[in-house]
């Protein structure tokens, strides 16, 4: 093991004080909400303001699910993200596969195309989808917050840049050892493209947690089917707007998404440096 101590030199000092301060950019405003959230009740707005309150209200967080079923909209986020995560998996990486490792007929062309959809905004989609789900009778179910989204371009198109970077020579062993591309893909490419797949996981999870347009049109039953955004747009309405529990509540959504970085965090930095996310 090597003892050699991290040789310091202006530049060196120059760089990890701008990574300080950048990352301390960053976290100002994650620590403004802990704090608004831990002040007493009339005092977000208090005159002279202040970052800490009189003293650290721990109730606000209680109070959250007593002025609200919070609990319920956490756990229909959790439930949304989850299988929409594991379907956008399932889907991207079988695309992935069979764009990037099996050879067919107008497969590039078919994929720019598939690309493209990445140009067309979400809410340019909303009234034909609102449409759809309407002839499928899934308005206000969990089908249509889970399914609409699940079968975008950019999962496939992260995936296949990895598998196209995976040496030929293994699917040509595995193929040689009588295994078809199914076997192949199930015991070859998947286990090798975990990194890129937990990349690709964080953000599917991230974006169905924080979805809020969708949700709003497609939910008719907020209190049944209401997600965490919903469920913090309700902290304003006609009697004022309750700023300390919108900061709790705001804290109390950042956790799953905080466990679930920190689960993954091995995985996530070899899968940003092979995706080629990492801006090299």
């Amino acid at each position: 093991m090597s003892t050699d101590k991290i040789r310091w030199t202006p530049r060196s000092a120059v760089s990890h004080a701008l990574l300080i301060a950048v990352t301390l950019l960053f976290l100002a405003p994650v620590l403004y909400a802990v704090a608004t959230a831990l002040k007493p009740p009339g005092e977000t707005f208090a005159d002279p303001t202040s970052l800490i309150g009189s003293h650290l209200r721990w109730q606000n967080f209680a109070d959250v699910f007593e002025f609200l079923p919070f609990q319920r909209f956490i756990l229909n986020g959790l439930l949304v993200a989850a299988i929409g995560t594991l379907v956008v998996l399932a889907a991207s990486s079988l695309g992935a596969y069979a764009f990037a490792r099996l050879r067919w007929r107008g497969r590039d062309g078919l994929f720019l195309v598939f690309l493209a959809t990445l140009m067309v905004p979400q809410e340019v989609l909303v009234v034909p989808m609102f449409i759809l789900m309407q002839q499928f009778g899934w308005v206000n179910s969990y089908q249509a917050l889970i399914f609409p989204w699940a079968f975008t371009a950019f999962g496939t198109f992260l995936l296949r840049q990895f598998f196209r970077g995976i040496p030929y020579e293994l699917q040509e062993a595995a193929t040689l050892d009588g295994c078809s591309p199914l076997r192949t893909f199930l015991s070859v490419m998947l286990p090798i493209a975990r990194p890129a797949l937990s990349v690709l996981a964080v953000f599917t999870f991230i974006g169905y947690w924080n979805s809020f347009l969708w949700p709003l049109i497609i939910v008719n039953d907020v209190s049944a089917l209401g997600t965490v955004p919903l469920g913090l747009e309700l902290f304003f309405g006609q009697n004022g707007s309750q700023w300390h529990m919108v900061m709790a509540a705001s804290v109390i959504s950042l956790v799953p998404t905080l466990v679930l970085l920190i689960a993954l965090q091995k995985h996530l930095v070899k899968g940003i440096a092979a995706t080629g996310l990492a801006g090299r």
